[in-house]
């Protein structure tokens, strides 16, 4: 990857792992006010979805995983929160 690339998806996961960080926590906010285990389970699900985003960034340059590899990671944790936010949305 270019270093001109690299900086700019360095500065976009960065981004991306704030605007998961906030999400998550006025999810939880919301939670801690409501006590409703949907909100729960939003919190639960918007956390699983930031931690995808934020594993891809360090696998990828602190392990000797392909680039695939590190996507599949990121892809099963994004999968899950979707699944969890799913599950909060149809109960």
């Amino acid at each position: 990857m270019t270093g001109d690339w690299a900086v700019v998806l360095t500065l976009t996961r960065a981004i991306l792992l704030l605007l998961g960080l906030a999400t998550t926590a006025v999810s939880f906010r919301a939670y801690l006010r409501e006590g409703t285990r949907y909100l729960r389970d939003a919190t639960i699900g918007f956390a699983f979805i930031t931690f995808g985003v934020l594993i891809e960034g360090f696998l990828y340059q602190l392990t000797a995983l392909t680039l695939t590899q590190v996507h599949v990671a990121e892809s099963v944790a994004i999968a899950c929160g979707f699944l969890v936010l799913l599950r909060s949305f149809l109960r």
